[in-house]
């Protein structure tokens, strides 16, 4: 199970972690903490030296109820830090957190090799023929709503079943377009409800039956803290369990805030499997 990141072979039969930067003022628990080069700087060495094999980078805050910005705005945020991470780390391999497609083209001009769609292509409908051209890896998240609604009122008759349907018809679409390397992630709190979170944990398995790389972003998401009534600060040793439990459940992806952490799961959950 290989994905191709612009020439460099990224072999997922082993699970690799993606360390998140967000570049945002109010993502739910890192915003506003990386606001110049040398902290940006500084966090994405880190995430690399503990074993990150990708950096996410995000500009547009997805949180629940999270103010909308333009695409003005997202890309003057993004591209100076693509460029730097570029310059600083030429080795890199950086997916973007956009559901734009515009933001996807600029990106990866400037050197980014995967593109990461909280939407799935629903945000944007020229998403899935910009990756076409692109032909770099896409990951598909599945979203109940937008950002803003996604947590009113999340109702399903069957959520594990609804949501493979989904990336079953995507995926389809995306081989209509001739694209290969296909990412799905279950999208763990975009709108699902506490039970509709575990349930697709539990269930993570099944997904393998649509083959392709599983990614889980669970990382200090408030399905974890609301359920040990605490706060996403004190939510890394919920965030190491379920990344376990999805492990177990073929995640080849964990996408975390903690990539130490994440990637010593990886080794212990290894060793059993």
């Amino acid at each position: 199970m290989t994905i191709n990141c612009k020439g460099t072979l990224v072999d997922l039969s082993s699970p690799k972690v993606m360390g998140i930067l967000n570049i945002t003022p109010d993502s739910f628990y890192d915003g506003g903490k990386y606001k110049n080069e040398s902290e940006i700087l500084h966090q994405t060495e880190k995430m690399l030296t503990e074993g990150a094999t990708f950096i996410d980078v995000g500009a547009y805050s997805s949180r629940p109820g999270a103010a909308h910005i333009s695409e003005d705005e997202e890309l003057n945020r993004i591209l100076p830090v693509i460029e730097l991470l570029i310059k600083e780390f030429p080795e890199i391999i950086i997916s973007v957190d956009t559901f734009r497609a515009k933001i996807a083209s600029e990106t990866v001009q400037r050197g980014a090799s995967i593109i990461n769609d909280i939407s799935g292509g629903n945000m944007d409908e020229k998403m899935f023929s910009t990756i076409s051209k692109l032909n770099v890896p896409y990951i598909v998240m599945h979203m109940l709503g937008t950002p803003k609604n996604m947590q009113k009122n999340p109702v399903y008759k069957n959520v594990t079943q609804e949501v493979i349907s989904f990336f079953a018809e995507k995926i389809f679409q995306l081989h209509q377009l001739k694209v290969n390397d296909i990412i799905i992630d279950v999208g763990f709190g975009f709108g699902k409800t506490i039970a509709h979170n575990f349930e697709l944990l539990q269930n993570l398995s099944l997904f393998k039956s649509l083959d392709a790389p599983i990614l889980a972003g669970v990382s200090r998401k408030s399905m974890l803290y609301k359920t040990l009534d605490t706060s996403a600060k004190e939510a890394l040793n919920a965030t190491t369990s379920a990344n376990t439990i999805a492990l177990l459940n073929g995640a080849n992806i964990l996408r975390v805030h903690d990539v130490k952490e994440a990637v010593e799961a990886v080794k212990i959950v290894e060793q059993v499997l």
